[in-house]
């Protein structure tokens, strides 16, 4: 196994810099080969079309780790089913996708590189196609918009009910979401910011920057109640772990409240042992736009304390600076499990003072919107 992931690894470096004709090649050999597959990507690949891409290098990077990288893999197959994909179209996908590799990595690439990357393949679709078959879930449910509620221009959170049968989640996990009226077969992850419950009503949690579309775009300006979406099966392993005597330590930046909200919920329910201390994080106090429903559930539950921060509002009366930094003047942390969900940079900064201060990799879990 360490041969096997060392040749992918090493391989991978011969073709990462020049990502786009990589993807490039693998789309236009995929198309070339089956049509048909077209119909199942949006229309507008930009931004969009290397999901399955990234997912299959994604893999490839974790193959020493067997664990994860089964658990990785049966999700994601679960999750594909989404885009109604088949035994027969990952066989032609596995095809683009060694033509796309030789052809991007020139002379540097040999038989070695090229065997380990159909052996990779293999496992990967295996495991994929018996995680989509053991799953009795459909691939989506259809979900009706019940709230849509703006914070300034581009923030909304919104509550969904799923229709059809019971969707089932942990707090912490995400799904990813269409939008079938204004952009059909794209799909976005957004966290679930509230609570499994019996009434399959689920809530996200949602910010797009100005001037940008996507399903972010249509779900702060376009979505309205009654509106129907569609939500793919639940991902994710930032749960909270119940077996843990630990304290806990999460840390949200904007929009990165959404699964921290959701475990604190959770836990509400059962915890009466573990300190919980949630440090929030914006620019401004306006962004804060979470903060009033924080404060309402540490007036009910005594073990719980939030820390709101901005780091460019010389107005705001708490604490200032960037929330990575704020966390490390109230440390040490490492006696407790830590969660840290954000933008990529807040999460590597995190990442960063919680490692130096100590605390084991084994006790922290993130999420992050962008390529952390």
């Amino acid at each position: 196994m360490d041969n096997f992931a060392r040749l992918l690894k090493e391989s991978w470096t011969l073709v990462e810099e020049d990502r786009d004709r990589l993807s490039g090649r693998f789309y236009a050999r995929l198309f070339l080969l089956d049509q048909e597959l077209r119909r199942l990507f949006p229309a507008e690949m930009t931004g969009q079309g290397d999901r399955i891409l990234d997912a299959i290098v994604t893999a490839t990077q974790v193959m020493d780790d067997p664990e994860s990288f089964d658990e990785y893999l049966r999700s994601l197959g679960r999750d594909h089913r989404k885009y109604h994909v088949d035994a027969a179209h990952y066989a032609t996908m596995g095809v683009a996708l060694l033509d796309a590799l030789r052809t991007t990595a020139g002379d540097g690439w040999n038989l070695e590189y090229d065997q380990a990357w159909r052996d990779a393949y293999a496992a990967i679709t295996a495991t994929m196609l018996a995680g989509a078959e053991s799953d009795e879930n459909p691939p989506y449910w259809h979900a009706e918009v019940l709230t849509h509620e703006r914070y300034g221009s581009d923030t909304a959170v919104l509550t969904v009910r799923a229709l059809q049968h019971p969707l089932v989640w942990k707090a912490g996990q995400y799904v990813s979401v269409e939008v079938p009226r204004h952009l059909p077969r794209v799909w976005r992850t957004y966290s679930v910011a509230n609570a499994p419950n019996d009434d399959n009503v689920l809530e996200f949690h949602v910010r797009t920057p100005a001037g940008a579309g996507w399903v972010s775009g249509a779900l702060v300006r376009r979505t309205k109640p009654g509106d129907l979406l569609r939500v793919a099966a639940p991902m994710g392993s930032m749960t909270v772990d119940r077996d843990s005597g630990r304290d806990i330590l999460c840390v949200a930046g904007g929009v990165g409240l959404a699964p921290v909200k959701a475990m604190v919920e959770e836990l509400a329910g059962w915890n009466r042992a573990r300190w919980v201390h949630v440090f929030y994080g914006a620019r401004h106090a306006g962004e804060l736009y979470g903060l009033a429903g924080l404060e309402e559930l540490v007036a009910a539950h005594p073990w719980l304390s939030v820390t709101p921060s901005c780091s460019d509002d010389p107005d705001f009366a708490g604490e200032r600076g960037d929330v990575p930094d704020v966390v490390a003047r109230y440390g040490p942390w490492t006696s407790h499990d830590c969660y840290v969900s954000g933008s990529a940079a807040m999460v590597r900064a995190t990442l960063r003072a919680l490692a130096e201060d100590d605390v084991p990799p084994q006790h922290i879990r993130y999420d992050t919107f962008g390529n952390l």
